[in-house]
């Protein structure tokens, strides 16, 4: 087991890379990547960074040239000859061959696309341009940079012995959350932590302790590269970034919205189990499923993602129920802002309604909460979206308009078309 404090001491005399793999990545953005790669492959993107924790100033903690050389170093890597037979031979989703040999023969040749990084006051805007499939595999690998480079700075103050007490320290509280969870009857739970982990080493640490602890109970990871490591299902489906690209090149409203249904359409004809998982809260959820075609009801399950998460189960439920299937048989994925507590409460609450299951995200890879001086290192909430798409600017409504996020003009063009009326603001955790 690596000595995180160790080797944490030791960033402050050599470059330690950050990101050491293209597979150090969500599998859905493998999976959306193939499905673009089939779909539209020449769709122009812009993705930007975008710090909705303001009172993190990244630009003043982070050096530009220490960022710069971290980027550098994600440019040049390229997939192993070990992680091509992985992804080429493994068995995903009960399925062999998930990725096809033209899209795996893209994908051993690809090389990251240039970025532009500038410094803006106390933030960086830090933007990637170019062909959607080359464009969208820079969104995890720069917010594990971000994420991890804003760590280091504050760990770079502390003393060999103090950052010995705070690993331990956190460990212990890792653990005691695993604990907890073992008390949960029939949980079903995931590692959803890369996008804002505290580092790789301490993600890797975070799974190996929920496959010790929580035994079948824990059922995978999002990250490839530790589903490798530690031969582990690799878990995934898709994001808002189908549906808010697809909708951005709508040419009307009525192109508009059919959007989303054209995004899972195209996604119907590629999977089919656990894998048609319906994310619907990327213009509402309450209006895609009212306005939901027939077959859609059929799909597997529902991810949870924005809003009150007890409300939308029981929104998805109802509707189930409207067309005619069996909620009990439907799996529901929670995945937004997740902790102990929460997990445990809708469990209970829907265990025998529906098959719940949960993606624990910051809370688990990143929870340093409390541990040092300041709250230094509290996670924040940091996102790489897409902001255009064939030069028009895309949109996301949510569950929590706090989450909302394009142009104003935009955005009032979209609750319109959806039809979304007021929704409740609710804190973004992380």
């Amino acid at each position: 087991m690596v000595d995180i404090a160790t080797r944490v001491w030791n960033h402050r005399w050599k470059i330690d890379p950050i990101v050491r793999s293209l597979i150090d990545t969500d599998f859905y953005k493998l999976l959306m990547c193939q499905s673009v790669f089939r779909n539209k492959p020449d769709t122009q993107v812009t993705f930007s960074l975008i710090n909705r924790s303001t009172h993190v100033p990244l630009a003043k903690l982070i050096d530009e040239g220490e960022l710069r050389e971290q980027l550098d170093h994600i440019r040049s890597l390229s997939l192993t000859r070990g992680e091509s037979t992985w992804l080429r031979g493994n068995t995903f989703y009960g399925k062999r061959q998930m990725f096809r040999p033209d899209f795996m023969e893209w994908f051993e040749a690809l090389r990251l696309p240039p970025y532009h990084l500038e410094r803006k006051g106390d933030q960086y805007e830090l933007t990637f341009e170019g062909s959607w499939p080359e464009v969208m595999m820079w969104e995890i690998p720069a917010l594990a940079v971000l994420m991890e480079l804003r760590g280091r700075a504050v760990l770079n103050t502390m003393g060999r012995f103090e950052l010995q007490v705070l690993y331990a320290r956190a460990m212990t509280k890792l653990w005691e959350k695993v604990e907890a969870l073992r008390e949960v009857d029939g949980l079903r739970l995931a590692d959803f932590g890369t996008r804002r982990r505290h580092s790789y080493l301490w993600q890797d640490r975070c799974v190996q302790a929920l496959i010790e602890g929580l035994g079948d109970k824990f059922v995978g990871t999002s990250n490839c590269l530790i589903a490798m490591k530690r031969d582990i299902e690799a878990i995934g489906t898709n994001a808002h970034e189908l549906p808010m690209v697809y909708a951005a090149l709508a040419e009307d409203d009525e192109a508009l919205r059919e959007a989303p249904y054209r995004v899972l359409a195209d996604w119907h004809e590629e999977h089919d189990g656990n894998l048609r998982i319906i994310l619907p809260d990327t213009y509402g959820s309450q209006g895609f499923l009212r306005n939901a075609p027939d077959w859609l009801a059929g799909w597997t399950g529902i991810r949870i993602d924005s809003g009150d998460p007890a409300a939308g189960a029981e929104t998805a439920i109802a509707w189930w129920k409207s067309r005619g299937e069996d909620p009990r048989q439907k799996l529901v994925i929670f995945s937004d802002g997740l902790d102990v507590q929460k997990i445990a409460e809708l469990q209970k609450q829907f265990a025998g309604r529906v098959r719940p299951s949960f993606g624990w995200g910051t809370l688990l890879t990143n929870d340093f909460r409390g541990l040092v001086k300041d709250d230094a290192l509290a996670p924040f909430s940091l996102v790489c979206k897409a902001v255009s798409a064939n030069g028009h600017p895309t949109v996301k409504l949510s569950d929590n308009p706090n989450k909302a996020m394009g142009p104003t003009d935009e955005i009032a063009r979209y609750k319109r078309v959806f039809g979304v009326g007021d929704q409740e603001a609710m804190e973004v955790v992380v």
